[in-house]
């Protein structure tokens, strides 16, 4: 099977292109425009593979977007490039409508013109997997509930938002078109090559460098934390075996509050780095003001995607986030080498 994958130079793309190229025979065509977040290092390990190919590529831009299905006529899509930070996308929401919204609308269209071109065999194997996010569910108010396929969406920021309109078109397609969709929407994710504008690597490099680790608010939000490389399993897992027109939930069952996580994080460290003139790294945490429109909760069930697919998380979030320690660790060029100067570990989404 031959699949391409938008978004794959980013963190979970490329985690999903170094599983299907180092665990099955399929080959990949990764289409990404290279934004700041998009970074061809994170597949090193797979660039001289004969079953990989890169095409640098904006997915608003139609011509070119058709120029690379002519010329490689794939049986499977798998759409992760998105805009994903939530506080740029309040700093800056023009990005997230124009690639979430309008770029996903452009590629519905060119994969629907080149899915009704196939024949009856290609049809009835061809799947368009769109990758979404929980936070479409919105805010979790009751402690004991949890996001199923069936929640609600009631999005809170402008990422959010665009993903949630994203999700309805691809809904959409199928249902007016009869284009084969398939949607999981995740929890959080870390692991290695994250770029370091999210928690958890944030964290990490600030505390290294004995700078200060901001924490929005209290620090009481709730997130679900689900390591990537098992999200890559679960997104290959949904495409090669899922049911055409269903939605499955993604989480690692692994609910914790930030603060948890940075508190985590800084024992790592001390353990680690044990010389460090930081320790007690925790010494660093300083409390900010939260952002605007800030969730408190999230949380997946996970069990359809367990019961119908089989699929389970692999790594606890213990063993996951000290991999992931261990990694930053040991690839802090990486991270120097991402980092352009346009961002400097700031905390975005403040905007009044």
């Amino acid at each position: 099977m031959k699949i391409l994958v938008t978004g794959g130079a980013g963190f979970i793309g490329s985690a999903v292109i170094r599983h299907i190229i180092c665990n099955t025979s399929d080959s990949v065509v990764n289409l990404d425009k290279l934004t700041y977040a998009g970074n061809l290092e994170s597949l090193a390990a797979v660039n001289g593979s004969e079953r990989y190919a890169f095409e640098q590529v904006d997915i608003c831009d139609r011509a070119e977007v058709e120029r690379v299905f002519c010329e490689y006529r794939p049986d499977a899509v798998m759409h992760l490039a998105a805009e994903s930070h939530v506080d740029r996308s309040i700093d800056g929401p023009a990005a997230f409508i124009e690639t979430n919204i309008v770029g996903t609308y452009t590629l519905l269209e060119v994969v629907r013109q080149y899915w009704q071109s196939l024949d009856d065999r290609g049809k009835a194997a061809f799947r368009f997997h769109h990758i979404s996010t929980d936070e479409v569910y919105g805010d979790l108010e009751n402690p004991e509930e949890l996001f199923t396929e069936t929640t609600p969406y009631a999005p809170s920021s402008p990422y959010s938002a665009s993903k949630a309109s994203s999700d309805h078109l691809v809904r959409a397609w199928r249902r007016t078109y009869g284009l084969p969709t398939l949607v999981t929407n995740c929890s959080n994710n870390y692991g290695p090559y994250h770029f370091p504008e999210k928690l958890i690597p944030l964290m990490i490099l600030n505390a290294l460098e004995g700078k200060p680790l901001p924490v929005y608010g209290k620090g009481n939000q709730v997130r679900d934390w689900l390591y990537v490389e098992d999200h890559a399993r679960a997104l290959y897992k949904v495409l090669t075996e899922g049911q055409i027109g269903e939605a499955y939930n993604i989480g690692g069952h692994n609910e914790k509050q930030n603060i948890e996580v940075v508190h985590t994080l800084c024992d790592l460290l001390d353990e680690l780095r044990p010389d460090s003139a930081f320790a007690p790294h925790a010494s660093l945490i300083t409390h900010v003001q939260d952002r605007p429109g800030h969730d408190l909760r999230y949380a997946i069930d996970a069990s359809k995607i367990h019961h119908e697919l089989g699929w389970v998380p692999e790594e606890t979030f213990e063993s996951g986030i000290r991999k992931t320690v261990e990694w930053y660790l040991n690839n802090l060029e990486w991270c120097r080498r991402v980092q352009d100067g346009s961002y400097q570990r700031e905390r975005l989404g403040t905007t009044e």
